[in-house]
């Protein structure tokens, strides 16, 4: 018994004790403040924990549906969407993105690819032309983007698109369903899978959440504040004041870079799908075909935009040992948010794991407390 342990509510299976020991530990000794770390085997779900505090003042206690801001563990949800439309004929994912979305389609990125975003390897990840606040407005920022001039021809670099990703495979859903990406997931991958997660909140599910609290310790917002940074130039649209993360902007509205919120059984569940080969409690959001392609890796390499090592594959993270752990397996894959949260599968093991926390991790990475619990579930990289 720790001393000043915090009351953990949920359920751990007794062959996931060390993610429960964890999970107590990063509040007692890590700074934790509020969390909820959940594991899905075989199917089944095995670990299901919250605890801490919504507030700084730890007034009111963060329960057993609170959702979070999940900063960009929306990028993979959004990817999902755009591999259920190809799965089902309506994508072609080595078409040009101006094929769906017209407007795309100038100052040099006719031939950029749907998979050539997906892969992060487009180079449309500027939007030079968005002013502060544009991210606001999603026809502004979509515009900029439309605007810009890609860094680099695509297919010839690797570069973690941190804005754009989302308006872009947005817009292609859009055009191609006439829904936005936030309607589209909420109708075809959370309501069918009872999956606590959206992009673009109701007002109900606005009650239930818990404000992101900032840490000065976080390495990628820090070089986002940078402006030499490649980061800074792509956070162009950034609003210049006022506590925008927990804006009703990006709660409510559709920001599908990073603005989706959820918890970590509700990112588990949806990930258990893709360990399942597609499907999870009988529920069938992709044929295993699409999740293989999914799955597939698409470079390996120092990234443009961040300076990291990353492993990438086709809207998701590859397992990354020291940025972005996800267990043992080379093979597994996932996202991560910038605020600590992830969302991984690992399709060998049948295994899906996912953590949010509302107080934002420190280093680059998933930082300490996101990657020990990843470790207790799914073993430690050494590749």
């Amino acid at each position: 018994m720790y001393i000043n342990e915090p009351q953990i509510e949920g359920y751990c299976d007794s062959n996931f004790e060390q993610v429960k020991n964890i999970f107590t530990e990063n509040f007692v000794h890590r700074n934790e403040l509020g969390a909820s770390v959940c594991v899905f085997k075989d199917g089944e779900k095995v670990v299901d924990l919250w605890g801490g505090y919504k507030d700084i003042d730890k007034l009111e206690l963060w329960e057993e549906d609170t959702i979070v801001l999940m900063n960009s563990v929306a990028k993979s949800i959004c990817s999902i969407s755009v591999h259920i439309l190809s799965d089902r004929g309506l994508i072609d994912l080595n078409s040009p993105v101006c094929s769906y979305w017209e407007e795309f389609g100038q100052a040099g990125k006719e031939n950029i690819t749907v998979a050539n975003v997906l892969g992060h390897e487009c180079g449309a990840i500027f939007s030079d032309t968005a002013k502060p606040g544009d991210w606001y407005s999603y026809e502004n920022q979509c515009a900029a983007i439309a605007a810009q001039e890609p860094a680099f021809r695509a297919g010839t670099n690797g570069a973690y698109n941190t804005v754009n990703i989302g308006f872009i495979l947005g817009e292609v859903v859009r055009h191609v369903t006439g829904k936005n990406v936030g309607q589209f997931i909420r109708e075809e991958i959370s309501t069918p899978l009872n999956a606590e997660y959206q992009i673009g909140l109701n007002d109900e599910e606005a009650k239930r959440l818990s404000n992101m609290h900032l840490n000065k310790e976080n390495a990628f917002w820090a070089m986002g504040a940078d402006p030499q940074s490649n980061l800074n130039r792509a956070w162009s649209g950034k609003p210049s004041s006022g506590d925008f993360l927990n804006s009703d902007h990006i709660r409510k509205g559709i920001f599908p870079a990073f603005g989706g919120h959820g918890n970590a059984r509700g990112v588990a569940t949806i990930y258990g799908a893709l360990a399942g080969n597609g499907q999870l409690n009988g529920v069938r959001i992709l044929s295993e075909n699409a999740v293989e392609q999914a799955a597939r890796s698409i470079w390996e390499r120092k990234c443009y935009m961040t300076g990291w090592n990353l492993r990438m594959g086709l809207g998701f993270e590859q397992n990354s040992p020291y940025y972005i752990p996800m267990g043992d397996n080379p093979k597994a894959f996932g996202k991560f948010g910038s605020g600590g949260a992830i969302g991984f599968c690992d399709r060998e093991k049948n295994l899906s794991f996912s953590y949010s926390t509302n107080f934002q991790c420190e280093g680059a990475g998933i930082g300490e407390r996101s990657r020990l619990l990843t470790e207790a579930a799914a073993g430690k990289a050494d590749f």
